[in-house]
């Protein structure tokens, strides 16, 4: 039974995403791990169509880059030990090659490597060398240094994952808001050295006063994933033995099979943009009762705004309308945002979000400027510019409603003028005759 519900596991962590598009690969393996000890990970790969190269740290060839152009789409680094890597592997070329839109899937470990400096490049606070994650809860056979992680709920991950085996280092989060924590350290769990954990008290007690608490507790991250401007991602494990067949068939203390198969399958997934992956088709504006965008705008016009926003499908690769975003606001900016509405999903309309306003009663130089930023998705951002200009001189309005008083007392002070007038002229040539006539 045990086996039967371990192929099960080992069968949907595979096909899970199993229609990706083919994507190349480098595998960067030390030589003191086996490939065949993570062939469920690497087979998932493979059967979800990537084409994986292995070599080692410290080989030339095959290059990751030729005159500064990336040979592969994704990176993945299992060399967490190693001192000594080849020229074209340093934490530069590592941040060079996701500005080129290369992603990268990197283990790291308790000790002191070169990809420690290239974590704290993304914001991550490693604890002193050789001290990795030790919990003695719950109570196992297995050392205090391989643990059992409770996985929480993440729109990254499939849901209900069993808790996964872990042994490694940890990592505190600095403030950059690029950071998507994917695995959390167990609330009891401290890094501390492994051969004498007699401070692990100490730790204890200052993580409840929150001082050298960082290195203790559930705000310390296993894995994180981080995701750059240009929307390429790179996600680092504190350890390389989860991504192991071992551990993707150990069972729990309870008896139950772990989760890390279907877990690195997820991660995976994520960092090769397979998942959460949007984009922006493409935009348009133009006034009420008009369909094309004009040279520019007039004060207080009726404006529309229109998105059209996709999602990447893995299963079929090819980009699907997406009406799930129900927190995308739209500015008009000059310097300063004028306007800032939401931008709401169109009902049976499936991508499209549409939104109608005024433009602002000041003439100038204005942007649409759609920025949406959220942990683990791809960034959105248009940026469109439009003039807006006071109205022309024959598209004033002749006559207000709001001025009839001062027209009907402009008006009504001349007709009185003109009455008075004309009745003291007529009043006075009267007179006149009557004087006359008595005269004579």
């Amino acid at each position: 039974m045990r086996l039967l519900s371990s192929a099960l596991i080992t069968l949907l962590a595979l096909t899970k995403l199993s229609f990706a598009s083919s994507s190349s690969v480098l595998v960067v393996l030390d030589p003191s791990l086996d490939r065949e000890d993570y062939s469920i990970f690497f087979g998932g790969l493979e059967e979800r169509g990537y084409n994986l190269t292995f070599r080692a740290p410290k080989d030339a060839s095959p290059a990751i880059t030729d005159y500064g152009v990336p040979n592969y789409d994704h990176v993945i680094l299992f060399a967490p030990d190693t001192k000594s890597y080849a020229q074209d592997i340093t934490p530069q070329s590592l941040v060079g090659l996701l500005s080129e839109n290369t992603n990268l899937l990197i283990a790291l470990s308790p000790k002191q490597t070169p990809l420690t400096s290239l974590a704290a490049e993304f914001s991550l606070i490693l604890p002193p060398p050789e001290t990795p994650l030790i919990s003695h809860h719950p109570a196992r056979s297995e050392p205090p240094t391989t643990i059992p992680v409770t996985v929480s709920s993440s729109p990254i991950l499939t849901p209900g994952i069993p808790p996964v085996w872990y042994t490694g280092a940890s990592h505190a989060l600095g403030s950059t808001p690029m950071l998507v924590p994917i695995l959390r350290a167990p609330a009891e769990s401290f890094a501390a050295d492994p051969t004498s954990d007699a401070d692990s008290d100490a730790l204890v007690t200052a993580s409840e006063k929150g001082g050298e608490g960082l290195w203790a507790g559930s705000q310390m991250s296993l894995v994180t994933g981080f995701q750059t401007n240009v929307n390429s991602r790179v996600v680092f494990a504190g350890g390389v033995k989860m991504f192991s067949d071992e551990y993707a068939r150990k069972e729990l203390p309870s008896g139950e099979l772990p989760g890390n198969a279907l877990f690195v399958a997820d991660v995976a997934a994520w960092v090769f943009q397979e998942k959460m992956k949007l984009r922006i088709d493409a935009v348009d504006h133009h006034r009420v009762g008009e369909s094309g965008a004009p040279e520019m705008y007039t004060t207080s016009d009726e404006i529309v705004y229109t998105a059209h926003i996709s999602a990447y499908d893995s299963e079929t690769s090819t980009w699907k309308p997406y009406s799930g975003i129900d927190d995308l606001q739209l500015e008009f900016t000059m310097l300063d945002p004028h306007i800032r509405t939401s931008l709401p999903a169109v009902p049976g309309s499936p991508g499209t979000y549409q939104v109608q306003f005024r433009a602002p009663d000041r003439h100038g130089v204005f942007k649409f400027v759609l920025n949406w930023k959220r942990k683990g998705y791809s960034y959105l951002e248009s940026s469109t510019t439009v003039p807006v200009v006071p109205p022309r001189h024959d598209q004033y309005p002749r006559f207000l409603s709001a001025a009839w008083p001062y027209y009907a007392g402009a008006i009504s002070t001349s007709v009185g003028f003109f009455l008075f007038s004309a009745l003291w002229l007529a009043g006075d040539v009267k007179g006149e005759r009557k004087k006359g006539s008595k005269a004579e």
